[in-house]
């Protein structure tokens, strides 16, 4: 998770919301990224979905069966189903998200009754303060900027 932790930094850096995600496949890194949907003009640039893609080329196969998700922030509708239709074996998130998140928050994609895959799941607790600290700095930052001035 720190590895995410600091994909998340690099994001804010860039003014992009503080998301991180690393994918790990056997104890190595597959994949790691952050949040570029601003710079990319993107809505589907999400750490998530950036770091899926780093990981199916890496691999060569668009099944992730034994790859550990690690992402600061409770995955939104498009990244949770992403990473069920991934196959991905494990989703560790920091920050539960009861607005947006689908993986236990606001709903949990993971408990489709006709599903074909589901995901282990370990949600909050691994430096989940420092991530919604990282998460609420950053808004309250964006909050008070006056308009059209840099982070």
């Amino acid at each position: 998770m720190s590895l995410a932790f600091n994909q998340a930094i690099d994001a804010w850096r860039q003014d992009e919301v503080p998301i991180g995600a690393v994918i790990a496949i056997d104890g190595e890194v597959a994949a790691a990224a952050h949040n570029t949907v601003e710079s990319s003009r993107d809505p589907t640039a999400h750490a998530e979905i950036l770091a899926i893609t780093q990981a199916a080329a890496k691999l060569g196969d668009w099944r992730l069966e034994g790859a550990t998700v690690y992402v600061t922030k409770e995955p939104c509708p498009m990244c949770s189903g992403a990473l069920l239709m991934s196959r991905v074996r494990r989703v560790c998130f920091a920050v539960p998200d009861p607005k947006m998140g689908c993986l236990g928050g606001a709903t949990n994609l993971n408990d489709l009754p006709r599903i074909n895959h589901r995901c282990e799941l370990t949600a909050g607790g691994v430096l989940e303060n420092e991530c919604r600290d990282l998460l609420q700095a950053f808004f309250r930052l964006k909050r008070t900027a006056p308009e059209g001035s840099a982070s």
